[in-house]
């Protein structure tokens, strides 16, 4: 590729930010962050308890993650963070405008069952039926890719990287830079 990206892996809980984030960065040689390490323990203990956080709980936690992406760049990295909103996307792109998005996207079955058989997260399954309420998938006019979880890991990772690629191509500036709204 052609310069580092600065890439937001988005998705709810359970759709393997963290997994193909990791990958991710590993193929583009930049750092990785996963965006719960940004979490104050106030949103920890509250989502622990099964509580949604609200808009005022992620505010800090998204200038956080958006420091964070505003200060790598020039260089590169990737972050695992929900972003479920737009307005969270566009927060965090006001920290770094060239942001790109990949958004990982699944039946709430294969990812509910995903997060019955995690263990070690403080986020209970109980509140996935509110991060789905949240959603809002990736818009035209939003840089980046949707991304069917369904493949796995590995060939998630591929597709990100292929997405990436056809980013950077030249486009005719009449068209969205999203170019692809659904799996590649």
């Amino acid at each position: 590729m052609s310069a580092p990206h600065v890439v937001v892996v988005m998705g709810v809980s359970g759709t393997g930010k963290s997994t193909v984030g990791r990958l991710l960065a590993a193929e583009l040689r930049v750092p990785y962050a996963d965006a719960d390490d940004f979490h104050p323990p106030a949103n920890i203990a509250k989502m622990s308890a099964g509580i949604p956080l609200d808009d005022v709980d992620r505010a800090p936690w998204l200038d956080a993650i958006g420091d964070w992406l505003g200060a790598h760049a020039d260089t590169g990295g990737v972050v695992g963070c929900s972003a479920l909103k737009r307005a969270y996307r566009d927060r965090l792109r006001r920290a770094a405008p060239d942001a790109i998005t990949v958004h990982l996207a699944g039946d709430r079955a294969l990812i509910a069952e995903r997060l019955h058989e995690r263990t070690g997260h403080f986020m209970p399954e109980t509140l996935l039926d509110s991060q789905f309420a949240d959603l809002q998938p990736l818009e035209p006019d939003e840089a980046g890719a949707s991304l069917d979880i369904t493949p796995g890991p590995s060939t998630l990772t591929a597709q990100a990287v292929a997405a990436l690629r056809r980013l950077e191509t030249p486009r005719n500036p009449d068209t969205h830079r999203n170019p692809n709204q659904g799996t590649p």
